[in-house]
């Protein structure tokens, strides 16, 4: 029988069934293989695939949705692969669509890299803002941050979930509620007995990743920082905002790299919701 070709190939949701398939397909494109990010995602969001009829996946992707369940109010779209031996033949372009064709009306956000940027501009997405990827072993030093920090508990997911909503702009219940089992550590700031800040530092290869970083002010992600740092000894990966200059300049002296930039875009509104200011870094690039 002759193969199909790649535009009569039909695209269907993923489940965490195809957990290897989606791995496979990061490590045949060159990246880690994510597999605990890849699990969340699946659970959290809609993956969206096509299979190749030889074996794997011809493309993938994963759209999380946030806001009231039946009518999300954003979108954030991550993880678009297309398997090596497909590449350049349009049928990112054609996933990209049947996702923006599903979404309808909702607004949508993604992390672009340099090379997949010139796509999402092509089908209307704007650049809203960049991200700056930081790595590294974290070195203790400078002034010692007076922020307290704790683990956080059952008692304080309620006060944390408040907070990210007002934050964010919108509503992340069922990725926050996954951050205790999903991530090594979990950790609140607080004043006064009130949370200003949270954050997790999740296992992903050979690294840390530190997100979601949302605190009241630059010293209080600095003092979530380091306290997640020294709960291990891999190094730390995060992708901060680049407006956050002051903390990415903290970051870089404790011994954090740039590794790269990314563009944040938006479809169907102006810049992403909620208040920025406080909003320093994503759970995860491939989410929000």
């Amino acid at each position: 029988m002759p193969t199909p070709s790649l535009a009569a190939l039909p695209i269907r949701r993923l489940t965490l069934r195809d957990l290897t398939a989606c791995a496979d397909l990061s490590e045949d494109r060159g990246w880690p293989r994510e597999e605990h990010k890849w699990g969340l995602l699946l659970s959290a969001g809609k993956g969206y695939g096509i299979d190749d009829p030889d074996g794997g996946l011809v493309t993938a992707c994963v759209v999380t949705e946030y806001g009231p369940y039946s009518e999300p109010d954003l979108g954030a779209i991550g993880m678009v692969l297309v398997a090596e031996r497909h590449a350049r033949r349009g049928i990112g372009r054609r996933l990209m669509r049947h996702v923006l064709s599903v979404m309808g009306t909702t607004p949508l956000t993604l992390h672009a890299t340099p090379y997949g940027r010139p796509l999402y501009e092509e089908l209307g997405f704007k650049v809203t803002g960049r991200a700056e990827m930081l790595r590294g072993h974290f070195i203790p030093g400078g002034p010692v941050p007076t922020t307290s920090t704790r683990a956080a508990t059952a008692e304080d997911l309620a006060a944390v979930l408040r907070l990210d909503e007002e934050v964010l702009g919108t509503d992340r219940t069922h990725l926050i509620t996954r951050l205790p089992a999903f991530a090594d550590q979990f950790r609140v700031a607080e004043e006064n007995g009130r949370i200003i800040g949270y954050a997790a530092a999740w296992p992903n290869m050979d690294t840390q990743v530190v997100g979601p970083l949302v605190a009241r002010d630059t010293d209080t992600a600095k003092a979530l920082v380091t306290s997640l740092a020294a709960g291990t000894d891999r190094p730390l990966r995060t992708d901060i905002d680049v407006r956050h200059e002051e903390l990415r300049t903290w970051a870089r002296e404790r011994g954090l790299a740039s590794a790269a930039f990314n563009s944040v875009m938006t479809y169907g509104m102006p810049e992403l919701p909620g208040d920025w200011s406080r909003r320093f870094a994503p759970l995860t690039v491939a989410a929000l």
